[in-house]
């Protein structure tokens, strides 16, 4: 066992300024977080660690160089290189509401190595923004496990909940305008709005916002079910008790029909 790994992560070492490591999606709750560790411990020593997954929209990069320059962090970008697509296609998984791959492999795993590589357990602390609300605040545990050994905090989770139009609105009192995936009902703004966890509702809303987005994921779902010569879907249609798969096609041809 090395010096570092010697330590236990939740007392770090005195004798090193703490490094604090922001994992930045891009969204409103990491930003808050951001606000709020900047508040306690000042820019300097601090991270906005982001992973580019190669679809994010546009004005997620507008409004983290806005928000970087802001609290006066620099963006430390990383990236597996890899779509979510072609994530899919090299490990033979279609991505869903229930396993997503391109979470581990995209994000977590790149962020991951970085931390390895320039933040000791030892000497480090890793910010997460999970968002103040009682869908979100049962996350924090398990987020805690897997990001062990380095010592884990949640800026957002004391004091009551919160909703998102709130968290909006102390991002807009900051001065610097929220991600417009957000503006155009987007619950959250990651993959373009063409996340594989997002359910019927965000897809439908994807169909009519960027029709181009839903298009080209329409046509890689159904190149992956080839390839994979499988009845796999990014969602799945509930009658009671059953489900069955519910491809973007299908959902398409749907909303088309009761147009």
């Amino acid at each position: 066992m090395n010096s570092t790994q010697a330590h236990t992560p939740n007392t770090p070492h005195h004798d090193s300024p703490v490094r604090h490591v922001v994992q930045f999606s891009g969204g409103v709750g990491s930003a808050l977080s951001a606000v709020r560790v900047v508040e306690r411990h000042g820019p300097q020593n601090m991270t906005l660690l982001i992973a580019d997954t190669q679809v994010e929209d546009p004005d997620l990069w507008r409004f983290s160089r806005e928000f970087s320059d802001l609290i006066e962090v620099p963006l430390t970008i990383v990236a597996d290189g890899r779509t979510p697509w072609q994530l899919f296609h090299d490990v033979r998984f279609l991505g869903n509401d229930r396993l997503a791959p391109c979470t581990r492999h995209l994000k977590q795993i790149p962020c991951r190595t970085w931390m390895q590589e320039n933040a000791p357990p030892a000497t480090s602390v890793a910010y997460i923004g999970i968002e103040p609300t009682k869908k979100d605040r049962p996350r924090a545990s398990a987020i805690t496990r897997n990001w062990a050994p380095w010592r884990v905090e949640y800026p957002l989770l004391d004091g009551p909940d919160r909703t998102k139009a709130d968290l909006l609105n102390e991002l807009r009192s900051l001065g610097v305008r929220p991600p417009r995936l957000y503006d155009l009902g987007f619950e959250h703004n990651n993959c373009g709005g063409g996340c594989v966890r997002a359910g019927q509702r965000q897809w439908k809303r994807l169909l009519t916002t960027f029709p181009d987005r839903y298009a080209h994921a329409e046509e890689q779902e159904e190149a992956l079910r080839s390839h994979l010569n499988k009845d796999v879907s990014i969602l799945k249609r509930q009658r009671g008790t059953a489900t069955s798969p519910l491809t973007l096609r299908d959902l398409r041809h749907e909303e088309e029909a009761a147009g």
